[in-house]
């Protein structure tokens, strides 16, 4: 699962009387009165009684003024509430509105794993936002192993980077090969680096953290939102602490079923963007007018192919192979406002210019640290989070099975993922998400109906699971991430849940936003 790059790029200090002494619905549900449970309600009283120290973010960040920084701390392991602890570092910009008015904190997470929401409470300067900043203090941070948050690496980022690449829809013997070795690689490195404490990266622990965030804002009851890998958190948020949520947004839903984590819902993902692939080429040749690419899907899948097949002579600038557009064109599957800039690229390379394929698809040497990164959190949080086939003929089976319906993305996925067959962490058992009726306060859902990187599907199943879920569908929508990309229709009912609790009387729909232009690559 991916972050919704529009938060991911922009991932009160009252101590309450029953922090601490929290009621039996809110108690940590992983093992009625386990380590973990009361190493959770340890570090969350710690917190409250802590709280915050916000004050002017690190200069080399560059951020405006209206964002404050600040860190919290939290167990490495919850079972050892007073072992090691690792700093989160958090942002925050104060509600606009009348003091009043003040709602308490709206947390945000944007999904990944490894994706930081540091950047998030600037969005309220946006339209979208801007009744919600009033209402709330917008909180960011970065989740552990992300960024300044105890950051995990498992790869010089200088070899992470390295270009070109390839990327074949079809691998030979000898690529498969070379890809379980470099697994191997992956997952030693990350062993070497982490130590002991690769095992603590998990959504469990993720979903602990925000819990002690939530003490150390101040906030008796957490206002949180997720996009993609964020609302996984936050069902398991839900499913640990019912009595201690507010009000929860899931953006675009990961399907929480246990035995889809995560190796099934790699696989599905990978079967739905087939889909979205073919949604892009088709909008593609109904605009053979601007492209020249052809008329068909199978038009533009062949002018594709040729492409690839070229880079993989020679590479675009001597940085860009067939995996560099493999990525950049992945990025147009999860978003419609890459269809045109990527639409482009390709026509013009066609056309014999090259120019704008290297500058949209390059790697750049200055992001390659947090790149490398992200990388690392997404690769131990999947890995320690569930069991995983730990035999290559399984993986070779079902893959090679899979492609020859679901060519586009489906061994990519399998070999971002291979280091979890050699994961010399321990494997955890995925939680049966679930509350019953009355456990939770409303609670809304927002999903496109076309989505692949995280199917639809997966809201409904959602929503079957943490009863009373309102669910608000975008039909005939593709783009990953609902909330705030500019559909009135799901703006406005995001909105007033946010403002009022209200969520719709049944499941509501809304109309798909419109189309990319062609001919614009803003």
């Amino acid at each position: 699962m991916r972050a919704v790059p529009l938060y991911a790029t922009i991932g009160s200090l009252v101590l309450s009387a029953l922090v601490g002494t929290a009621p039996a619905a809110a108690s940590d549900r992983t093992g009625g009165g386990s380590a973990e449970e009361r190493g959770t309600a340890v570090a969350a009283a710690r917190a409250a009684a802590a709280g915050i120290s916000f004050g002017a973010c690190p200069e080399e960040e560059m951020f405006p003024d209206s964002l404050e920084c600040g860190t919290v701390r939290v167990p490495l392991d919850y079972a050892r509430p007073d072992g090691p602890a690792i700093p989160l570092a958090v942002s925050r910009t104060r509600a606009t509105g009348e003091p009043a008015e003040r709602q308490g904190s709206f947390v945000y997470n944007p999904g990944g794993p490894g994706a930081s929401s540091i950047t998030f409470p600037l969005l309220g300067e946006m339209s979208e936002w801007k009744e919600v900043a009033e209402a709330y203090d917008l909180v960011g941070y970065a989740p552990r192993g992300v960024g300044a948050s105890a950051p995990l690496s498992c790869q010089d980022p200088a070899v992470f980077a390295q270009s070109p690449t390839d990327s074949p829809a079809h691998p030979t013997t000898a690529y498969k090969e070379k890809r379980i070795a470099q697994a191997r690689a992956y997952a030693k490195g990350c062993e070497e680096s982490a130590g002991e404490a690769l095992r603590h990266y998990t959504s469990l622990n993720n979903a602990r953290d925000l819990e002690v965030l939530r003490a150390a804002l101040g906030d008796e009851r957490l206002t949180f939102m997720g996009a993609s890998y964020g609302t996984y958190i936050g069902s398991l948020y839900a499913t640990l602490f019912p009595a201690r949520v507010r009000r929860m947004v899931f953006d675009s839903a990961v399907d929480p079923d246990p035995e889809k984590i995560w190796y099934r819902s790699n696989l599905d993902q990978s079967l739905a963007l087939e889909s979205r692939w073919e949604d892009f080429r088709r909008w593609v040749a109904r605009h053979d007018d601007v492209y020249g690419l052809g008329a068909s899907p199978e038009a533009v899948q062949r002018h594709y192919d040729d492409v690839r097949t070229a880079l993989a002579a020679e590479p675009a600038g001597g940085t860009v192979g067939p995996g560099q557009l493999h990525t950049g064109f992945l990025q147009a599957v999860y978003y419609d406002d890459y269809w045109a800039m990527r639409a482009t690229a390709l026509s013009e390379y066609v056309r014999g210019n090259p120019e704008p394929l290297v500058t949209q698809l390059s790697p750049r040497a200055v992001t390659a640290k947090d790149d490398e990164n992200e990388r690392a959190v997404y690769t131990a949080v999947e890995c320690n989070d569930a069991p995983w086939p730990e035999e290559w003929e399984v993986w070779d089976r079902d893959h090679t099975d899979l492609a020859r319906t679901a060519p586009f993305q489906t061994w990519h996925n399998a070999f971002t993922n291979l280091p979890c067959a050699f994961w010399p962490a321990p494997r955890q058992r995925p939680l049966d998400v679930s509350t019953g009726w009355g456990e939770l306060p409303p609670v809304l859902i927002l999903a496109a109906e076309r989505d692949a990187a995280t199917p639809y599907k997966g809201a409904l199943e959602l929503q079957r699971r943490l009863r009373g879920a309102a669910l608000v569908t975008e039909r005939g929508a593709g783009t990953h991430g609902v909330g705030g990309f500019g559909n009135a229709c799901v703006d406005e009912h995001m909105r007033r849940y946010l403002l009022t609790g209200e969520t719709p009387a049944g499941d509501a729909e809304c109309a798909p936003r419109a189309e990319p232009n062609p001919v614009s690559l803003d």
